[in-house]
């Protein structure tokens, strides 16, 4: 099917209503992006998400735009439950809290340039990465504790500091939270996987900020030129993965009772407000839970082990969490709609929240910075932070987007590349990359994404966040 593209302005594009679109479609992205989503189902998706019952505003697409399970990977749509707006699986994504976690450090890249090799292979040790990657399993006692509490049960351990909440998208908690609708089997795979990276796209990476956009902004957030990065991307592991495929089912024979009419049987959905919403919802927040404990470990492992390669002990990193943001997620917010304010379920999946300054949900000392909005590229080139702008709110629902975004499929990168030539051209730029497996080097080869510097500068553009510092790669850990 093909989906009529009307430009609006230089990086807004509209999907007119058409056929049972309950709203329009908008996505943000220059010329050269679009022309990227020619041959990418996901402008279908974007329209199919319009359809869905108490869909309000319009079924976004950030410029990191392309194919995913129900919901494109980039999207972003709120539901009102005033209007019989729903609750999909298809919206968050098997990888429940998938997102990143920023770490400042007083180090500077040319320490860690002297022992890049022993740094590579400490932070590896120290963080199991792979697929179905396991180590030493925690209690189911210690388990209830992360699925309720998230990381604020790592706070008497010394794992989190205090302050560090208030550097967490919802204080490293998501409300709502219900371990009882979480099975045993996804608990056993939980408790193996707690403190690993995990395979696909998740990686740990230590960069340098080689660039300042936004001094005094770059000042606030403990950046600084030549200094160096820790940078965790991950989520809730194979428990995510059970929640969400163990639920599927019960989606699907829901929408069917409630007579949701779905132009895709993974756009499954419930009536917010509905036993089986209130089930997913609560599970779903526990595995949010999890994910942002599972970051908040290996963020703690990574910089011990950092200390003690770069020859500076365990602390003497002088490591400050930054921002941990999740990028699949649906919560309740609230937002203004055609001038009212309304409660909503806001679906994120592959988008990140991106607050302006002022916002309430930020601590006091980002609130006049806005939120940090954490945008990783590929393995290959840079990262960029960013902050957030008042015109997410007015347009996005407070979004961005959350990273480069695919261009190539797996399969396709597989075919143009092979490992050592990838890990050759790395190290010809001077990165030191560890990965468990040469499948998961080629499939992330810099060339499968698109350049995150395009996608950033159009979300500046629109107003939805600007840049404050770019990192670039020194280490790379993947799966």
């Amino acid at each position: 099917m093909k989906v009529p593209l009307e430009q609006l302005d230089e990086v807004r594009w509209r999907l007119p209503r058409t056929g049972a679109m309950r709203v329009e479609g908008r996505v943000y992205a220059d010329e050269a992006l679009r022309a990227q989503l020619a041959k990418d189902p996901c402008l279908e998706q974007v329209a199919a998400v319009a359809t869905l019952p108490g869909i309000v505003g319009a079924s976004l697409g950030m410029p990191d735009l392309h194919w995913g399970y129900g919901f494109p990977i980039g999207g972003v749509a709120a539901f009102d439950p005033a209007q019989g707006g729903i609750v999909s699986p298809g919206g968050v994504g098997f990888d429940i809290n998938c997102g990143v976690r920023l770490h400042t450090t007083t180090l500077e890249a040319d320490a860690v340039l002297r022992a890049q090799a022993e740094i590579a292979d400490a932070l590896q040790r120290a963080v199991p990465a792979g697929v179905g990657v396991g180590r030493e399993g925690y209690t189911p006692e210690e388990l209830e504790a992360y699925l309720t509490d998230g990381v604020r049960a790592l706070v008497d351990p010394g794992v989190v500091a205090p302050e560090d909440l208030d550097a967490i998208e919802d204080g490293g908690r998501l409300e709502g939270a219900a371990p009882s609708h979480v099975s045993d089997r996804a608990r056993d795979r939980g408790r193996q996987q707690l403190g690993t990276l995990g395979s696909g796209n998740h990686f740990l990476e230590l960069g340098r900020v080689d660039e300042i956009y936004d001094a005094p902004a770059a000042e606030a957030f403990g950046l600084a030129l030549g200094g160096v990065t820790l940078l965790v991307h991950s989520g809730s592991r194979g428990l995510g993965h059970a929640v969400c495929e163990e639920l599927l089912p019960m989606m699907v024979k829901t929408s069917r009772r409630h007579g949701i009419a779905l132009p895709d049987k993974q756009l499954a959905c419930a009536p917010l407000g509905s036993p089986e919403a209130e089930r997913y919802l609560g599970a779903m927040a526990a595995a949010a839970n999890y994910a942002y404990v599972n970051r908040a470990l290996m963020a703690y492992k990574a910089l011990r082990a950092l200390g003690l390669a770069a020859g500076v002990g365990r602390n003497g990193h002088g490591g400050r969490l930054l921002y941990d943001v999740c990028h699949n997620i649906a919560k309740w917010e609230e937002h203004t709609v055609d001038g009212v304010k309304k409660r909503l379920c806001v679906h994120r999946k592959g988008a990140t929240r991106a607050l302006g300054p002022g916002h309430e949900a930020l601590g006091e000392a980002l609130r006049p910075w806005g939120q940090p909005v954490l945008i990783p590229g590929d393995m290959g080139r840079y990262s960029y932070v960013l902050r957030g702008a008042p015109g997410a709110l007015a347009e996005t629902f407070g979004s961005a987007c959350h990273g480069a975004g695919r261009l190539l499929a797996r399969g396709e990168a597989r075919k143009r590349a092979t490992g050592s030539g990838v890990l050759k051209a790395l190290r010809e730029k001077g990165i030191a990359l560890r990965a468990a497996s040469v499948s998961a080097v080629v499939e992330e080869m810099p060339e499968a994404y698109k350049d995150v510097a395009d996608v950033v500068s159009v979300v500046e553009r629109a107003g939805l966040a600007t840049r404050v510092a770019r990192l670039t790669p020194l280490v790379v850990v993947k799966g």
